[in-house]
């Protein structure tokens, strides 16, 4: 098979702004050395009035670090890694969207990407409109995109909106739509990154299908995503980054292997700058750290199967919020959902002040776990409306059964080591 991807020794240098006297939000990308000047200007906006360039310590954070690696036409290749790890990064100089600091990207075929939601969308134009500006954005003809349109917007399950401007779509119609123009137009190579979290269970499933389908024919996929099922599932290759370098590369089985038996894939710490993939008021509250703490309230990655297993969480919210819940639900490795807890269930609902954090313990009594790999995800809402919601904001895992436990690993199917008492009758 051919090499349609070749990247040698790449990076990517981002300088980061960090303010002396006062903090600001920093910019959701940094902006390159090219385009420093329109980098100053955006840093004085969110400036506190009378601050100067004295103010303002500015750093290196390289987000890849001489990255090397091939792919062949027709293959399947998921991109895994903890959050921050450069993933996205990568996908972004591979689309074009950014250029690397250093090194060099060869790329052999017509490249369609959805990195995010909307991604190529013009919002005051309708969704027809959008196909049409999709296309030609993608280098193909109006005579090529009319012999697929009926098909996109049955895949895309938008008829009904179809003249409607997108601004208008909620984020699922904005992916569906996005997902099915992106693949329906015949590219040689299909970037996709955790966008698909957004969607529906259902909408996921035929996302995967129309992914595995479109790598038969022999057209190259990339596909980032923090869900082993869907990577293990669609791809046949895998690169593990990890703090921008490549960690392992190869067969699926054995980089998902390498990921999850890697203590630094272990853990958590800083969920501030986890990206988000649904909220309905911004930043107004949100989860600022999280933990997995041990019976004696020290942090810890890994505990024993029917242990209480804690986790501490750290709030904060820029403006005062009463009957905030909390809600959090435990997923195995291959993301399969095991529990999930809403404190207002419990009779337990948090008020936060404005300009101030809050620490919260969530317990889990006696918790029978089968070993393995496990993670959280986080969620802050009031009266059903959500305000926060991270997707696997903790790692942790179970390493062994209890030394006093009857049971025996070899005979645990399940996800849960469950009690039980028999009785003839």
């Amino acid at each position: 098979m051919s090499v349609v991807i070749k990247v040698e020794n790449l990076s990517k240098r981002y300088v980061i702004g960090h303010q002396k006297k006062e903090r600001y939000s920093a910019l959701r990308d940094a902006i390159a050395d090219s385009v420093k000047g329109v980098g100053r200007k955006l840093v004085n906006s969110v400036r506190k009035k009378g601050s100067t360039d004295s103010d303002i310590t500015r750093e290196e954070f390289w987000a890849l670090k001489e990255i090397d690696f091939e792919i062949h036409q027709g293959e399947r290749v998921g991109i895994i890694g903890r959050n921050g790890a450069g993933k996205s990064t990568l996908l972004k100089i591979l689309s074009r969207i950014t250029e690397p600091t250093t090194g060099k990207v060869s790329m052999n075929g017509r490249v369609a990407s959805l990195l995010e939601v909307g991604t190529g969308f013009h919002p005051e134009l309708t969704g027809r409109e959008n196909i049409f500006l999709n296309a030609v954005i993608l280098g193909m003809k109006r005579s090529e995109v009319k012999k697929k349109f009926d098909e996109i917007v049955a895949f895309a399950e938008v008829e009904k909106f179809l003249d409607t401007p997108v601004k208008r779509y909620s984020s699922g119609m904005y992916v569906r739509l996005a997902f099915s123009v992106a693949a329906h137009l015949d590219p040689e190579i299909l970037v996709v990154d955790e966008v698909l979290a957004v969607g529906d269970a259902e909408f996921q499933k035929k996302c995967l299908g129309k992914m595995e389908e479109v790598g038969t024919e022999g057209r190259t996929v990339l596909f980032v995503s923090h869900n082993m099922a869907s990577i293990q599932q669609l791809c046949t290759k895998g690169i593990l980054l990890h703090d921008g370098t490549v960690r392992s590369d190869g067969p699926i089985e054995k980089v998902i292997d390498t990921y999850l038996n890697n203590s630094d894939s272990i853990g958590t710490g800083s969920v501030g700058d986890i990206p988000r993939t649904r909220n309905d008021y911004g930043t107004i509250v949100r989860f600022k750290n999280a933990w997995p703490v041990n019976r004696q309230g020290k942090r810890t990655t890994s505990f024993m199967s029917g242990e209480d297993i804690s986790f501490d969480l750290e709030i904060e919210s820029n403006e005062k919020i009463e009957d905030l819940s909390i809600v959090a639900g435990i997923d195995t490795y291959m993301d399969y959902r095991i529990t999930t807890v809403l404190s207002e269930e419990w009779g337990q609902l948090f008020t936060a002040d404005k300009g101030a954090a809050f620490s919260v313990n969530l317990k889990f009594p006696n918790l029978h776990l089968k070993p393995g790999h496990y993670s959280v995800t986080l969620g802050l809402r009031r009266n059903k409306v959500t305000y926060d919601h991270v997707i696997k904001a903790i790692y942790f895992e179970v390493s062994e059964v209890s030394a006093n436990s009857r049971y025996r690993e070899q005979h645990i199917i399940g996800d849960v080591v469950a009690e039980s008492t028999w009785r003839l009758l």
